[in-house]
C-alpha cells in the first residue's frame, strides 16, 4: 500500500528539547525594574507580540524536527524480473504457408493459421521474457522489436497476412535480422525460434553463414520444419499420394540448430506444432525469480524549508526589536 512513513521516526524525541531547556536551565534575573503605569496598554501589546513569536518559533521547531525525521512517500509495489531472456520468433511468410495440410480435429487448416494459434498461446506463457517478431519471405522484416508487451506481439501476429513481404523464402535474411536485434542486448540468454516450410531461395545471406553469425553472438536457435509430408488427395476419379513438404529443407534446419546449440523439430499437424512449442517452453523455462521495489519520494525539503523560514522570521523580528 502507498502512503507516508518517517524513516528516522526517533527524531521526534527532540520535540520537547526547547521546553525542557526553558524549564531546567537557570533564568537570567534583572537587578532593576522600571514601572511605568501609564504604559499598560503598550505592555499588553508587547506580551501578545512575544506570544506570537513563541508560537511561530514553536511551529518552526516542529517543522525542522519533522524534516529531520525524514518523511517519505512510498508508491505501490512494483515487481520486476532481475534477469530476462531475449527471444525472437522468426516465422516464414512465404506463399507456401497457405497450404492447407495441417490437420486439426477432423479437418485441415492452412499452415499460417496453425502457427498463429500455437504461437499466440506460447507467447502468453512467456511472462518475463523480452520477445520480438521477424517475418521473412522475399526478404526479412522486423514486425515487432524486442519488448515485454506480449499483447502487442500477439496482436501483430494475428493480423499477419500472406504476400505481405513477397512469396519466396529468405531464411538466411530472417536469421540475420533477428541476430541484429541481439547485438546491443545485455540479456544473459538469447534464443531464436525459426519456423519454415521451405528452402532458402531468396535474400542475400546464406542460412549457414547467418547461423555462424548468430552463434558468434551467443544465440541459440531452435528450428521447426512445417508440412504434413505425404498425404492422400482426392481427385475426381481417384485418390493419389502427394508430398506437401517436398520443398522443406530439413538438412539445413538441422544444421542451423546443431551449430547454435539448439534443436530441430518437425511439425506435420497442428497438434505436433503445439507439442513442439510446449517442449521449447520446457527447454527454455521462464525466469520465476522476481524482485519487488516501491517508488520512494523524499519530502523532507518541504517542512525543512518552511521551518527555516519561520525561524528566520523570528530572528529578524527580534533583531529589529533590539
Amino acid at each position: 500500500m502507498s502512503g507516508f512513513a518517517f524513516e528516522w521516526w526517533w527524531m521526534f524525541m527532540l520535540l520537547p528539547l526547547p521546553y525542557l531547556s526553558y524549564r531546567l536551565l537557570p533564568h537570567q534575573k534583572s537587578d532593576s525594574h522600571v514601572v511605568l503605569p501609564h504604559l499598560t496598554t503598550m505592555a499588553t501589546a508587547g506580551q501578545k507580540r512575544i506570544l506570537a513569536l513563541r508560537i511561530i518559533a514553536t511551529l518552526g521547531w516542529i517543522l525542522l524536527v519533522t524534516a529531520s525525521a525524514r518523511p517519505v512517500w512510498y508508491g505501490e509495489p512494483i515487481d520486476i524480473q532481475p534477469k530476462h531472456r531475449d527471444m525472437m520468433l522468426v516465422i516464414d511468410l512465404s506463399y507456401s504457408m497457405s497450404q492447407e495440410d495441417m490437420k486439426q480435429g477432423e479437418g485441415y487448416i492452412d499452415r499460417l493459421s496453425a502457427v498463429k494459434q500455437v504461437v499466440s498461446e506460447f507467447v502468453d506463457r512467456r511472462k518475463g521474457d523480452r520477445m520480438g517478431l521477424v517475418y521473412f519471405a522475399d526478404h526479412a522484416y522486423l514486425q515487432t522489436p524486442l519488448t515485454f508487451d506480449r499483447q502487442t506481439i500477439n496482436s501483430q501476429l494475428n493480423q499477419t497476412v500472406l504476400k505481405l513481404i513477397g512469396t519466396q523464402t529468405a531464411i538466411g535474411d530472417g536469421i540475420g535480422l533477428a541476430t541484429k536485434t541481439f547485438i546491443d542486448s545485455d540479456a544473459p540468454q538469447r534464443v531464436m525460434i525459426l519456423l519454415s516450410d521451405g528452402s532458402n531461395n531468396a535474400g542475400v545471406l546464406d542460412p549457414i553463414e547467418a547461423a555462424e553469425i548468430a552463434h558468434k553472438y551467443d544465440t541459440t536457435i531452435y528450428t521447426i520444419g512445417v508440412g504434413a509430408g505425404e498425404m492422400q488427395v482426392r481427385d475426381f476419379f481417384m485418390t493419389r499420394t502427394v508430398n506437401t513438404a517436398e520443398d522443406l529443407d530439413e538438412k539445413t534446419l538441422i544444421k542451423i540448430a546443431n551449430m547454435t546449440g539448439g534443436q530441430y523439430f518437425r511439425a506435420r499437424n497442428a497438434k505436433e506444432l503445439e507439442t513442439i512449442y510446449d517442449t521449447i517452453n520446457a527447454l527454455q523455462p521462464v525466469q520465476k525469480a522476481t524482485q519487488s521495489w516501491r517508488p520512494r519520494t523524499e519530502w523532507f525539503s518541504y517542512p525543512a524549508t518552511l521551518g527555516l523560514i519561520l525561524i528566520l522570521t523570528v530572528v529578524v523580528i527580534r533583531r529589529n526589536d533590539v
